[in-house]
């Protein structure tokens, strides 16, 4: 794939850059590789990211990043309009030589325009070809392959080293003693061996595997591994998590909804394992370095699976998944046919292969 610009970017005339960060925490965890990509590419460069305030928190403490600027935008049109103003102002006097899209919005562009941004990258979609000067095609191929490797693509269109790599978070120390905290004022001890389950997705029920069955894996990590049993979740999918805890036989920490996702990354960096369904916990999970089994049906494990060493992905190969609906439109088979028996089974082998390593 190139990016069809006459002039490539000289690279010793950039020296301040900003990434506009994509707004879910799945997708932003996925650009990570290619913002270290970025950072070696221009190792003497200040590098600043503009991020959504609830996905903020997962570039505080990367060290490719020196500065996180968030990005409120406000609630109706005409708000978000004169938001957008007042940020390309700011945006403007901080005089970036470059702009980094990984948001595909036309809005990302428009923003880095109007902050008058010389140099503006990023793939040509949602009609905002105009609006950058080293424009990506999409092709086909860049469609089909992992969602990490689909970001990278950007940086190598214009022809810098982009290597194949992980994503991975840096929680800070104030985090994980804030962690600490929230977890001893429930009477957990940090040192325990936690186990974090997350049942819910955003996208739709088709991605989750049923909760009574999250309860039975909670269950199972009581009484065979002497676990602690951490529930995490957003506020919208607090009704999945009381079910899953109402459904359990043993004591559980319900999390879902109550606390920061800077409060949430600290307490699962204290986790020794996670089981939890295609969601942005769960690359959250991966990209801490977490041992993280991952339950897939209508989602498509190649391109937007957990990455790394420590994860394994648990599916049923049916003929109508991946399907990427939001609802099941018959049986839901590519998730009823997943027992608790074969997820506790990959948890066990998983935690024997980590022993190992």
């Amino acid at each position: 794939m190139k990016s069809p610009q006459k002039k490539p970017i000289e690279k010793a005339r950039v020296r301040r850059i900003l990434i506009r960060a994509t707004n879910w925490v799945g997708d932003a965890i996925m650009t990570l590789p290619a913002l270290e990509a970025v950072r070696e590419n221009f190792p003497g460069a200040h590098i600043t990211v503009l991020a959504k305030p609830w996905v903020a928190p997962l570039f505080e403490h990367h060290p490719a990043v020196d500065r996180v600027l968030v990005f409120h935008k406000g609630h109706g049109p005409r708000a978000g309009f004169v938001r957008m103003l007042k940020m390309s102002r700011i945006i403007r006097k901080e005089r970036f030589d470059l702009a980094i899209l990984f948001q595909n919005a036309f809005e990302a562009a428009l923003l880095a325009f109007l902050g008058r941004i010389k140099l503006r990258v990023g793939y040509k979609a949602d009609g905002r070809s105009l609006l950058l000067t080293h424009g990506v095609f999409r092709t086909e191929g860049v469609l089909t392959v992992h969602q990490v490797e689909y970001y990278c693509a950007i940086l190598r269109a214009q022809g810098w080293v982009a290597e194949e790599r992980d994503p991975v978070l840096h929680a800070g120390g104030e985090v994980r003693e804030e962690a600490a905290g929230i977890l001893t004022s429930n009477g957990i001890d940090p040192q325990d061996f936690m186990v974090g389950l997350s049942p819910g997705a955003v996208f739709g029920n088709a991605k989750r595997w049923p909760p009574d069955r999250f309860a039975e894996i909670g269950d199972r990590a009581v009484e065979k591994w002497g676990a602690k049993v951490v529930v995490f979740g957003s506020g919208g999918e607090r009704a999945i998590c009381d079910s899953v805890c109402g459904a359990m036989r043993h004591d559980v920490l319900n999390l879902c909804g109550k606390t920061t996702l800077r409060a949430v990354m600290g307490v699962m960096d204290l986790c020794r394992f996670f089981v939890t369904n295609d969601s942005g916990l769960m690359h959250m999970a991966s990209a801490l370095g977490i041992p993280t089994v991952a339950v897939f049906g209508s989602t498509d494990h190649v391109t937007t699976g957990p990455r790394g060493p420590k994860t394994r992905i648990v599916r049923r190969a049916v003929w109508c998944a991946p399907c990427l609906k939001q609802e099941c439109p018959t049986d839901h088979r590519c998730m009823l046919n997943i027992t608790p028996e074969t997820v506790w089974e990959t948890m066990e082998e998983l935690r024997a292969s980590a022993k190992n390593n």
